[in-house]
Parts: C-alpha cells; sequence; structure tokens
C-alpha cells in the first residue's frame, strides 16, 4: 500500500515511506504515481543521455499531457541538438528549453573569456543551476533519470526523496537501474541515443567540459577531466538539510 499525502504533508519520513514501498514495484507503477499525484505540476527533467531517453519512453508508455524540459547552455553538442529532434519526432513530445537568459558573449563580458576553464562551478550555476531553479520554483515535484550507479553522490539517491536545494519533491524513477539495464532497455524498443556514446563518450555534457574516456577509465571520466568537480550542481544537496 503506497501512502497518501497532500503536497503540504510531504516530510522526509512520508517521502522515505513512499519510496521504500516502491523499491519492489515496477518503474512504470512509480510514474504512474508520481504522475497522479502531481501532474500538472511536474517537471520531467532530460540531459539527453541514455537513462533520460528511456526515462521519456517510459513517461509515454503512462501516457498523461507532459512537457519534458532541457537546460540548453549553449554549449551542447550537435549531436545533443540533433537528438532532440528526433526524439520529439519518434515519442511524438515537445521539450520546454530551459535557458539562463545570459548569453555566451554577455557571460565573457561579465566575467571573461572561458569561463568554465576558470571556474566552471559559476558556469554550471549560471547556466544550469540558477535556470533550472527559476523554471521548478512554481512545481511540486520533478522527475529525473540518475541512477545510483553512475557517482558517488548518486549512490544513495532515492527513488522519491525531498530537493532541499530546490524545495520540491524529487524523483528518481532511474535509480535502482544499472548502466547495462538502460542499453538493454534502449536496444529492446529501438530508441534513438546520441551517436557519441558510440565514440567513447559514455557521459555527454558541455562541449568544453566534455572529452571521450581513455580505455580503463571510469564512465563519468570525461566530464571536468582533471578536475575534482564531478557534478555540475543541479542534483547536489545543501550540506544542512532540513529536519
Amino acid at each position: 500500500m503506497i501512502p497518501e499525502a497532500s503536497y503540504t504533508e510531504w516530510t522526509h519520513e512520508t517521502l522515505k515511506e513512499i519510496s521504500d514501498a516502491f523499491e519492489t514495484r515496477s518503474t512504470l507503477a512509480l510514474l504512474e504515481w508520481t504522475f497522479d499525484t502531481f501532474s500538472p505540476n511536474l517537471a520531467i527533467a532530460t540531459g539527453f543521455g541514455p537513462s533520460g531517453v528511456v526515462l521519456l519512453h517510459q513517461a509515454t508508455l503512462v501516457g498523461g499531457d507532459f512537457r519534458p524540459f532541457y537546460l540548453d547552455t549553449d554549449l551542447l553538442f550537435k549531436e545533443t541538438y540533433e537528438l532532440k529532434d528526433r526524439l520529439e519526432e519518434r515519442l511524438g513530445i515537445t521539450f520546454d528549453r530551459v535557458h539562463s537568459g545570459v548569453s555566451l558573449e554577455q557571460q565573457e563580458a561579465t566575467h571573461g573569456p572561458a569561463l568554465w576553464e576558470r571556474n566552471p562551478d559559476q558556469c554550471c550555476f549560471i547556466r544550469k543551476v540558477e535556470p533550472m531553479r527559476r523554471y521548478l520554483s512554481d512545481k511540486q515535484a520533478w522527475t529525473t533519470a540518475i541512477r545510483r550507479d553512475q557517482t558517488a553522490n548518486r549512490a544513495k539517491a532515492a527513488l522519491v526523496e525531498w530537493d532541499y536545494a530546490n524545495n520540491l519533491v524529487k524523483v528518481n524513477p532511474l535509480a535502482k537501474w544499472t548502466s547495462k539495464d538502460v542499453w538493454r532497455y534502449i536496444f529492446e524498443h529501438d530508441l534513438p541515443y546520441n551517436p557519441l556514446h558510440d565514440q567513447n563518450y559514455p557521459s555527454l555534457g558541455c562541449i568544453p567540459c566534455t572529452r571521450a574516456v581513455l580505455p580503463g577509465e571510469d564512465s563519468r571520466a570525461g566530464r571536468w577531466a582533471g578536475r575534482s568537480k564531478t557534478e555540475c550542481g543541479i542534483h547536489l544537496q545543501p550540506l544542512e538539510k532540513a529536519s
């Protein structure tokens, strides 16, 4: 039995109970609950990675009227933009483009050239974190495609949890999935994916901060290579969480 609660009653304990209950249920069941509980005040995020493709396909199986969103930093790979168009045609969906409102030229005029090289955290905040927070400010929940096997930071991700950074419910339907699960699903359903994944780019972000990985490297070694940075910031929680 999945506990019911109104938006004003969400607590860490309530969400943990719901999350734990879905650990033995299907991803589709969780998505159905998410749509039933939060639509139309639900945001579905994608970065157009393999997991995101799976999440979008499963969301279309559940049905309902939804518009997923993506963060356009003006620095995405050409292949990423092309994948967006292919997914819109294949899945019959339309994406909301979320943009900082700051052009690359404006950013350079204010912060100097190639901010991503000198202060990648600030660049990510300007072009991804801040615009996403604005977009989510009137939503009750958002859904992501993060998985526990991706990074150490994501290893403890719950299926349903409170997002302290953005002050709303966060649903991670694919948290239990592995990379093998994702690719098996993509091939079984003949879903489009970014061709750069076949060229040693297992994880794709912005062009200046992404490179191909070398044999034996971690799948995210190509993101912010040579730095301790492993996340853009949209999935990071504050150090102090509300009790």
